[in-house]
């Protein structure tokens, strides 16, 4: 499997996963997400999965500042409808680092380790999505916005040459690979503070 080699410079978000650590799957519960496990979650590589990773990545710092972030240990709330935009798309990533889900999700082992009812939408929150430990209450809001990180001008005339089918190959990998600096230019500045803010 070939992909972009700046997925592998992402930092990664380590975690504990008491249900891991409990069933056997990892050693010790612990767990290591990168981005290239959200590309494959998502299916594809963009500003958005990367904003998401990144809220996750940063809130996962900001809750749990000297210890593991706990998975399965985290409410997530986010401010728009899950049908809206890509909306969808950020809580399946943020959920997937965090080991969250809906009511579907898994209902626990004689009342401990439940993933169920962790993640809601359409909440009234001063942000785009807030983090909180169940444990211990404490929170974090989020906003992603990567508009001071903008596009290569001819990634929009040649989406559209590739939409229509009108592209030659050549074309089609120039899109490709300007497409993806983008993301890496999110992904790998030093100061992520012009795309997340945190409250």
């Amino acid at each position: 499997m070939k992909y972009s080699s700046f997925y592998d410079d992402v930092p990664p978000i380590h975690l504990h996963d008491p249900l891991s650590d409990f069933l056997g799957a990892f050693e010790e519960g612990k767990v290591e997400i990168g981005y290239l496990d959200c590309v494959k979650l998502a299916g594809h590589s963009c500003p958005t999965v990367a904003g998401a990773y990144l809220m996750a990545y940063m809130g996962a710092k900001a809750l749990y500042p000297d210890a593991l972030p706990q998975r399965g240990g985290v409410k997530i709330e986010i401010k728009e409808q899950k049908s809206q935009g890509v909306t969808g798309v950020i809580g399946n990533v943020i959920a997937f680092v965090f080991g969250a889900s809906d009511e579907g999700g898994f209902k626990g082992i004689g009342g401990r380790f439940a993933r169920d009812h962790l993640i809601s939408y359409g909440a009234n929150i001063d942000g785009e999505v807030r983090l909180t430990r169940v444990d211990t209450g404490d929170s974090v809001t989020l906003s992603y916005d990567p508009s001071s990180v903008p596009g290569d001008p001819r990634m929009q005339p040649l989406m559209g040459k590739l939409l229509q089918s009108s592209a030659s190959k050549e074309e089609a990998e120039l899109f490709k690979a300007l497409w993806q600096a983008r993301v890496s230019k999110i992904l790998l500045m030093d100061d992520h503070s012009n795309v997340i803010k945190i409250k």
